[in-house]
């Protein structure tokens, strides 16, 4: 089941992207975050009336995906920024796509025009993700981020809705 993410789901989000932040380059944050700073993050997606949702299989969140603002000009008022993880145990599940599928069902019904996913570089299983949605790669940025004192690019993938 899908659903909205509420206060009472920051814990387990924060968990499952603590697990990012400290084992991979997927995510370009450095430091764990806390429940509460995730809480923040749902209330802001809320605030601006962006998608932020749960999957939710046998009573457990197993991934979430969220949108936000592309960028902060009223130019791209239309288009957002997307983003999904799921804990490590539940991969190649097809939970990603699933959230994938209603996050982008649900930025069609906000009027919103383009999505763009930004995937740090090697990621065969995101990228394979974002193309079965129909995303194709657009840009390919060298050496943008450093984590574990190594460099990483990034690429972007968008899609019209």
């Amino acid at each position: 089941m899908i659903r909205s993410a509420n206060k009472h789901d920051s814990q387990v989000i924060a968990s499952i992207y603590n697990h990012y932040i400290a084992n991979t380059f997927i995510t370009f944050e450095t430091e764990q975050v806390h429940s509460d700073e995730i809480y923040s993050r749902i209330q802001e997606a809320h605030k601006l009336k962006l998608p932020f949702l749960v999957y939710v299989h046998e009573n457990q969140v197993v991934g979430y995906a969220y949108a936000s603002k592309w960028k902060g000009r009223c130019a791209y008022r239309f288009t957002a920024e997307v983003t999904v993880y799921l804990d490590p145990k539940t991969i190649r599940k097809s939970y990603g796509l699933s959230l994938y599928q209603e996050l982008f069902s649900r930025l069609k019904q906000l009027d919103y025009h383009t999505a763009i996913g930004g995937i740090s570089l090697p990621n065969l299983a995101s990228v394979a993700l974002h193309e079965k949605m129909g995303m194709t790669k657009v840009a390919h940025f060298k050496e943008t981020g450093n984590k574990f004192d190594q460099w990483i690019d990034v690429g972007y993938w968008p899609k019209i809705l």
